[in-house]
């Protein structure tokens, strides 16, 4: 701001004939420039700062406004340049507000006494007694929320992200809120203690108190229509509306909170959707969504999840109270009706069809449905890999993510295969194994963890997972070998030889962030050792990790690679590496095969039911054509179909590139 100046004699008389006044004119400091023609019927107290006022704001073509302050209390607040203040009904207090912005038509805008604007807020999240709460902050990010309310295993790791947490709250702390630049607020009621960023647009919200909206330029906040938000942090991109009611919340960036939504003690990350229904202590990693008005979200940890109408789970059995918790891994989805009662574990990309009361842990059963027939959990292991649903969410993961803020707080793996997964595959290629040693391969129904599996379903299980296998490591193994020219098998040998010794050993998927456990756990310790004191700090250790994978998941990949096929780095040949690629194209088109047939039944007669409501077959057919489109004109089967070449040509081109080599 440029150097600030009292009023002149002549000022204080302008302002006074236009019904304004303040207890002490000295009080009031005003930038060079300044002119009190558009300031009327205004009540200022305390220490005042003003700005000029020579903008107009175009409301809608052809309509202007030109910046003013009038029909206002103020106290104690410091005005940036070119602002409509106007129609406060009782006052702002204790404010600093940026240039540009336009406030109107409000009941009360105050800061009363220090506030960290919802910085620390406790938030029960899994459990609604208690045990594992998050303290928010404008920097948290999904992979630090994980660690610090699953790892409570770990009280000096926890003791030590509690301190840091409570460092960046007093940081922020202040007895002044801030409206940042360009900001509109309209038609709103009541907002108490709560810091808005840049580009903040509030349009006829009820109620906000204590919290933060770190919107900005890039990505811009938008609160709606009758929101209600108490004790909260929402950040950049999101948008709520639709008489959202949240109370200690964080919303993570692009999230998108609507029609009536309601929520309480729960944390959503980048890109989750919540419209209609209710959420308690809700873990919602990213890409959380729900959509429907019966849906009740409670007590579980989910990511990249789409939950059906009706969906919902319980954390009581009616004895000790609602003490329970469940975790639905990354890529899940629930049918309509769906319910779980917690405690359960269930694998990544897995469909849950009906009730389940069994208490179950599939979490190395990944891409199964669990399918509930007489109040039995039925299982059937790796379906979901041949179900064109699971690659059609693969894809639309990456391309539905609205963040816009270059500063990202979540770094997310959109990975449908990784090593996180394929270690279960792996895991559960033995447990399936385990079970027929144990039972018998004749046997008609295995039983694991209270679930049935039918025999049928335990063999076409292995055979995906082998299918899966072969692709992963033949995917790693040809990316790896890629554009490069080899004369010797040594030189094939050099290539294949890891960076790094990281990435040996367990995966672990921390809410987005896909990264070694050993990584993590390094992480973890430096936290413990107090090396690591800041939230900054510990987010850029999140990002070097997620720019690692690819490194790190061939370390993995080739350990991998040389224990399944029986190779050895230091013998490992050209005609090695064919082998497995040909095993490659083999699984890679035979799983595109199964996708194409399961996207096909979609178009099948029974399908069609409903369609061509008043004619015959052919009319039926003729609209379910002009609504849905044709199979062989499908996007998805066009794209499958391609894949299947693409895949064949790429390991064809790898085994020409290197057939010669000796």
């Amino acid at each position: 701001m440029n150097e600030l100046r009292k009023l002149t004699p002549k000022e204080i008389e302008t302002l006074e004939t236009h019904h304004c006044s303040h207890p002490d004119w000295s009080l009031v400091k005003v930038k060079d420039g300044f002119k009190p023609d558009y300031i009327f019927d205004t009540q200022f107290s305390g220490q005042i700062t003003l700005g000029v006022l020579e903008k107009e704001f175009e409301l809608t073509p052809g309509l202007k406004k030109h910046a003013c302050i009038n029909r206002a209390v103020i106290h104690n607040c410091r005005i940036g340049d070119n602002v409509v203040i106007e129609n406060i009904q009782n006052y702002i207090a204790n404010y600093v507000i940026g240039d540009d912005c336009f406030i109107q038509n409000v009941d009360v805008i105050l800061v009363e006494g220090k506030t960290t604007f919802g910085n620390g807020v406790e938030v029960n999240v899994l459990n609604e007694t208690g045990g594992r709460e998050v303290h928010i902050t404008d920097k948290l990010s999904a992979h630090f929320a994980y660690i610090y309310s699953l790892y409570r295993h770990r009280p000096q790791l926890i003791e030590r992200m509690k301190s840091i947490i409570d460092f960046y709250s007093e940081k922020h702390a202040s007895d002044m809120g801030e409206i940042g630049y360009g900001s509109m607020i309209v038609n709103v009621g009541y907002i108490k203690n709560v810091r808005m960023g840049a580009y903040t647009k509030i349009t006829g919200a009820m109620k906000l108190k204590n919290g933060s909206i770190n919107s900005n330029e890039a990505a811009p906040v938008h609160i709606g229509r009758n929101v209600i938000a108490e004790d909260f942090i929402i950040s950049s991109g999101t948008r709520i509306d639709g008489g959202t009611n949240i109370s200690r919340c964080f919303v993570g960036q692009a999230c998108h909170l609507d029609h009536g939504y309601s929520a309480s003690d729960s944390l959503f990350f980048s890109n989750c959707q919540g419209e209609n229904g209710e959420a308690c202590a809700l873990f919602a990693g990213p890409y959380t969504v729900t959509h429907h008005k019966s849906t009740l979200l409670i007590a579980g940890m989910f990511s990249f999840m789409n939950a059906g109408s009706g969906s919902n789970q319980s954390n009581h059995m009616y004895k000790l109270g609602p003490i329970h918790q469940g975790i639905v891994e990354r890529g899940a989805k629930t049918t309509s009706d769906s319910y779980v009662l917690w405690p359960a574990k269930v694998g990544p990309y897995s469909l849950i069809l009906g009730r389940h009361y069994k208490h179950s842990d599939t979490s190395n059963l990944p891409f199964s449905y669990l399918i509930e027939n007489d109040n039995t959990t039925y299982i059937a292991p790796g379906v979901n890999l041949r179900s064109v649903g699971t690659i059609r969410d693969a894809k639309k993961w990456p391309e539905r993510d609205k963040r816009k803020d270059p500063n990202r707080l979540d770094y997310i793996n959109f990975n449908l295969l990784s090593p996180y997964t394929i270690q279960k595959v792996f895991a559960g290629v033995d447990l399936l194994n385990e079970l027929q040693d144990t039972a018998g391969k004749n046997s008609e129904i295995y039983t694991y963890q209270s679930c049935i599996i039918k025999n049928s379903a335990l063999k076409r299980g292995l055979s995906l997972y082998e299918i899966v296998i072969h692709k992963f490591l033949g995917n790693s193994l040809i990316k790896r070998l890629e554009k490069t020219e080899f004369k010797t098998n040594e030189e094939i040998r050099t290539q294949l030889k890891p960076n790094t010794d990281k990435g040996l050993g367990e995966w672990v998927d921390v809410s987005g962030l896909i990264a070694p456990k050993t990584e993590i756990d390094a992480l973890l310790c430096k936290i413990e050792k107090g090396e690591l004191t800041k939230l900054k700090e510990i987010n850029d250790v999140f990002r070097q990790l997620h720019e690692q994978y690819y490194t790190y998941e061939w370390t993995w990949a080739w350990d991998k690679i040389k224990s399944y096929y029986h190779v050895d780095e230091t013998t490992i040949s050209a005609k090695d590496v064919i082998n497995i690629v040909e095993k490659w194209k083999e699984c890679v088109i035979k799983l595109d095969q199964l996708i194409y047939e399961d996207a096909k039944k979609e178009f099948s007669l029974s399908f069609k039911t409903g369609f061509g409501a008043d004619g015959n077959i052919e009319d039926q057919a003729m609209d379910f054509e002009y609504v849905r489109g044709a199979f062989d004109k499908n996007p998805f089967v066009l794209t499958t179909l391609k894949h299947i070449e693409e895949k064949k040509a790429l390991g064809d081109e790898l085994i020409q590139r290197i057939k010669n080599v000796k």
